[in-house]
């Protein structure tokens, strides 16, 4: 068999053995192994085992993984959510349905200091959901905002995904950061307005608190400075040049744990948890990109991402028409994989063909808008039917609401989503505003 044969075959075993539930990185270094063993022989695989790890994990760009992992944690034990929700439901609560927004304005407030989209949807649906149950509103909107409002968390810097596609295509992470605001707005005001349409179209889903006094509100902010303080210490940190996104990482997570120790919730036992969790998922991620590596160097073996480049450009597509394509792609996969997986499994083939097109933009540029777009569609994902994880989290949670009642709540969320998707790929200079500004 041909190397472009292996190429084009390994992609639907790799998705066999995450059907039979194989972790993906185990399934990308066993398809990557056995296919560069296949082309090359075993000598190369051994030699990779040999010098991978120590190169891959020695990657001081990788180390913001684990510290923005670690203030997010530290923030999540420290009762920074709950805090977040209070405030926000002291000045949207007397709205109709404004609980409902206010747990979105929470999911983006924790998502800024958190970068992960399931922890977000966990940890605010813990601390929303009981007082949206609690309020009479219904399965379907109490869920459904949750489930949406968790994916913010991939979307606010600092993200996760973010670094990883920064570090995956040789991008600065600070300009990726800065790209990812006025998208991360959006998001959140679209899905507030999407609550606002929700409730007016189903009066009794959403009802409303009384209206809260300024003097409570500005009590409640005292609550939350920490977070604010932290969010602004670490990115304003960064753009003002004191530190670089790794250094400015640990400040946030030194920070945040100084806060959470002083915290009167805070326990020995919340701080073994917090780096128990921390290294665990840390080790996770860590695993999966060890196991990408091994399969990207097979995939460079099997020159497929040239062919399909050579191709796209010899049938002149329009370079729009491959973006959107390719997007298309990421929300079919969605239905299947995990944003992680679907980062490190396509970027290394999707990425070599967008550099390669001309959309008016320089490279950089184009790097930047497409990660955004790609971030954003990988987000969709999180929430589309059949498995969106975020859905399940929140669904897991509110056991007596039906699963299908969550993905009936997720539909208004789904419609601005692709409402976002159009006005980005439409307007690339939205996404790239403020890089342009400060750079």
């Amino acid at each position: 068999m041909d190397r472009m044969s292996l190429g084009i075959i390994a992609f639907p075993i790799l998705l066999v053995l995450l059907s039979f539930r194989v972790p993906i990185g185990l399934s990308m270094l066993l398809v990557g192994s056995c296919g560069t063993a296949l082309i090359a022989g075993w000598l190369p695989i051994l030699s990779q085992v040999k010098t991978s790890a120590w190169h891959l994990f020695s990657n001081y760009s990788l180390s913001v993984i684990p510290l923005f992992l670690l203030m997010g944690n530290f923030a999540a034990k420290a009762g920074m959510s709950t805090s977040l929700f209070r405030f926000t439901g002291a000045c949207l609560g007397h709205r109709k349905g404004g609980v409902a927004m206010a747990a979105v304005g929470a999911c983006a407030g924790f998502g800024a200091i958190c970068g992960s989209s399931l922890a977000t949807a966990a940890t605010m649906g813990k601390v929303a959901l009981p007082e949206l149950r609690k309020m009479g509103y219904s399965g379907a909107l109490s869920t459904g905002s949750l489930a949406a409002g968790g994916t913010l968390g991939i979307l606010i810097p600092p993200s996760v995904i973010l670094i990883i596609y920064s570090i995956l295509t040789e991008q600065n992470i600070a300009k990726m950061f800065l790209a990812a605001f006025i998208p991360g707005l959006l998001a959140a005001i679209g899905y507030i307005l999407a609550i606002a349409i929700f409730v007016r179209i189903f009066p009794d889903s959403g009802p409303q608190k009384a209206l809260v006094d300024w003097k409570t509100r500005f009590i409640l902010f005292k609550d939350i400075w920490q977070v604010v303080l932290i969010f602004l210490l670490v990115i304003g940190g960064i753009y003002l040049g004191w530190f670089t996104p790794t250094e400015g990482a640990a400040v946030g997570a030194a920070g945040t744990g100084l806060m959470a120790i002083l915290s009167k919730n805070f326990s020995y036992t919340d701080l073994v948890d917090v780096i128990q969790d921390t290294a665990v998922t840390a080790g996770m991620i860590f695993v999966v990109l060890l196991g990408a590596e091994f399969f990207n160097s097979f995939i460079a073996l099997t020159r497929i991402t040239n062919f399909l480049a050579e191709t796209v450009i010899a049938y002149k597509f329009s370079p729009f028409i491959i973006v959107a394509m390719i997007l298309l792609i990421y929300l079919l996969l969605g239905c299947l994989m995990d944003s992680l997986a679907m980062i490190l499994l396509t970027i290394p083939v999707f990425f070599p063909i967008i550099v390669q097109l001309d959309f008016g933009m320089s490279v950089e540029e184009t790097a930047i808008w497409f990660g955004i777009l790609t971030l954003i569609v990988v987000e969709v994902g999180l929430i589309t039917p059949p498995v969106g994880l975020n859905v399940f989290i929140i669904n897991k949670l509110a056991k007596d609401v039906p699963i299908g009642d969550t993905f009936k709540g997720i539909l208004p969320f789904l419609l601005s989503d692709f409402l976002r998707v159009g006005l980005l790929f439409f307007f690339p200079g939205i996404t790239l505003l403020l890089v342009r500004l400060l750079y």
